[in-house]
């Protein structure tokens, strides 16, 4: 479908690429990496046609169409959210004998904006009304709407929150065509690529198999690659040294001679000594100063946005030491919950009380709210000098050089910044005062994937307090001791690692349980909830009172299970493709689904009442 061959591209005196051939087949789903600067997004416009190659040729076969999304939108005009997801391909007739329509096109369209987060409402609403990253997703839907042969994506998961991600990936699982992705997502990137292509140092290499496969293969064709460089070293050292013992005798000169050109031909055909990228971000969290025990407590909290309650009595505790992450559905209350333990919104009732010695830092989901936009890098690192830290400019610059800011760049505005760039730059900025609390909303949004193993690693060393919230299954495996689990204005702690929770949890994959909505068979929060006052009018419970509730919270607990089964099962029918091409079966479960739903919140109060009113009579 589509073919380079020996392609080259240059601007002034730094050669990006060269001699980079490939071809993409209708079936092919390649991931493509590299490097920041490594020349992905340019090898993408070269491919669009936007730029020229310096040499070489790209090809498309006859009749083959393809989709591009960059990483930024265009400005929109008056133009409605349903016309720009339709806009790919032909709505209406041009006149009356105009038959060629695809009298499917809108409802396709007004499905897949449902999928990647529209409300019905917000169809005829005009586009600019809405964020760069909204205009982004009507502008997906128009490329998934019009099908083309290719798909070709620059991060298409930056504008896309939890639900809506999942939806688009498995969404692209099923797609008809071929896809060509650039993305810093790991899990994304397994999930669907079955190649690889890493653009780096000049040049394109393919791999076969996913992310994970391409470490793996990446790493056995180094270890090969080293191994032949110090075996060619040392026979060019061998024959060097015969040289350089007879090349000066006489009766000896020819053979030397011979070594030399042996030593020549060695070296044309010479592996090159393989080696690391240097520009990736290196650096480690200074331990901070130790805190009590008790870091931080919530008591009866109360938190809402005008009539929508998000907390009501919430009780929670984090002691020293731990690294918790927050999974639940979105609008749960998780950035809500980080925010109040931040310090950032004041609570509405109750109580926040900091523990000793405690000093929170918080990593805000908007970047532009972590550094001073007014302000130059150098600016932005030195703001932060203390009596206590004496923070020279030599050493402002040895920290931000680990986060690439290097020579000139620490001079640059803070406002013209790129996201990865003011992402690695608050990271800087924790660094000069180190937090004991670090509490983090989505820290991997816009960093490339060698910048989050250099996070995971500095906070695997970190000996604070850590709580997060991300997306990125593998910074969550790598990083959580304890999952807790935010739903209905309730906390379900998991005393374990993600995987202990997805085991618990019966989760059905691990992206999925990040935003599952599932109701845990344990009436606790993350903390004790406040012991409740003696009432010495309540009698003490017969034990043929507590056994009669037992029965009824076992019933309960049961009833709950069904309903749980019962919702994955018409989920899971919802999900298949078959079910769409009868109207009437996907109407049917819908309605079952909602009716099912119902159920099984009035369930989980009933039970969560039951089994809270057993734990009181059973300690009595």
């Amino acid at each position: 479908m589509l073919t380079l061959a020996d392609v080259a591209k240059s601007y002034g005196t730094r050669e990006l690429f060269s001699e980079v051939s490939l071809f993409v087949a209708r079936t092919d789903r390649f991931g493509l990496v590299g490097p920041n600067g490594a020349g992905k997004s340019t090898l993408f416009n070269l491919i669009l046609g936007e730029e020229t190659a310096d040499e070489g040729t790209i090809e498309w076969e006859r009749g083959a169409d393809f989709g591009y999304l960059p990483q930024e939108s265009a400005p929109v005009g008056d133009e409605s959210i349903l016309h720009i997801a339709t806009s790919g391909k032909k709505l209406m007739p041009e006149n009356d004998d105009d038959y060629d329509i695809d009298w499917t096109l809108e409802p396709r369209a007004k499905k897949i904006l449902a999928g990647l987060g529209f409300r019905e409402t917000d169809h005829e609403k005009q586009a600019k009304s809405f964020s760069g990253g909204w205009v982004m997703r009507a502008h997906l839907a128009r490329l998934l709407v019009s099908e083309p042969a290719l798909l070709m994506l620059d991060e298409p998961t930056n504008h896309l929150d939890l639900e809506a991600l999942l939806w688009f990936q498995d969404y692209l699982t099923r797609y008809p065509g071929g896809l060509v992705i650039i993305s810093h997502d790991r899990e994304f990137l397994n999930t669907l690529c079955t190649g690889i292509l890493e653009l780096k140092s000049g040049a394109l290499n393919k791999y076969t198999g996913n992310y994970d496969d391409y470490l793996n293969e990446k790493d056995a064709r180094r270890e090969q690659q080293a191994a032949q460089f110090k075996n060619q070293q040392r026979e060019i050292a061998h024959l060097q040294k015969f040289v350089d013992r007879f090349g000066a005798k006489a009766s000896m000169a020819s053979r030397a001679k011979s070594k030399e050109k042996q030593i020549e031909r060695l070296k044309d055909v010479a592996v090159e000594e393989p080696w690391e990228d240097l520009k990736k971000i290196n650096f480690r969290f200074p331990q901070p100063p130790r805190s009590g025990l008790k870091v931080m407590s919530l008591k009866n909290v109360h938190q809402a946005y005008g009539d929508h309650v998000v907390y009501q009595d919430l009780n929670f505790e984090v002691e020293r030491g731990q690294k918790i992450v927050l999974v639940g559905p979105n609008g749960a209350g998780k950035s809500t919950l980080l925010k109040i333990l931040a310090d950032v919104i004041p609570i509405q009732g109750g109580v926040r009380d900091l523990g000793s010695n405690v000093y929170p830092g918080y990593f805000a989901q908007n970047r532009a709210d972590n550094v001073k936009l007014d302000l130059t890098v150098l600016e932005n690192v030195m703001e932060l000098r203390t009596n206590e830290n004496q923070l020279t400019e030599q050493q402002a610059r040895a920290v931000l050089g680990g986060f690439l800011f290097r020579k000139d760049d620490v001079f640059k505005k803070a406002s013209v910044l790129s996201g990865g760039e003011k992402s690695r730059l608050a990271l800087a900025r924790l660094l000069v005062n180190p937090p004991n609390l670090l509490l983090m909303d989505e820290p991997t949004t816009h960093l490339d994937i060698p910048s989050i193993d250099a996070l995971v690693n500095a906070l695997k060393s970190y000996e604070g307090t850590l709580i997060f919230i991300s997306h990125d299954v593998y910074f969550i495996k790598t990083l959580a001791q304890t999952v807790l689990h935010v739903h209905s204005g309730r906390l379900t702690p998991y005393a374990g690692n993600y995987d202990y929770y997805l085991e618990k949890s019966k989760a059905s994959n691990a992206r999925a349980a990040l935003t599952a909505g599932f109701t845990d068979a344990r009436p606790k929060q993350a903390a004790p909830a406040a012991a409740p006052k003696p009432q010495a009018s309540s009698p003490k419970p017969s034990p043929g009172d507590v056994k009669k509730l037992r029965v009824e919270v076992g019933a309960l607990e049961k009833k709950v299970s069904d309903l749980e089964a019962k919702q994955n099962e018409i989920t899971a029918a919802l999900e298949a493709p078959e079910t769409y091409a009868d109207k009437g079966k996907f109407h049917h479960l819908n309605k079952e689904l909602t009716s099912v739903v119902d159920q099984l919140t009035a369930a989980t109060t009933d039970w969560e009442k039951a089994a809270s009113k057993l734990a009181e009579w059973e300690k009595a």
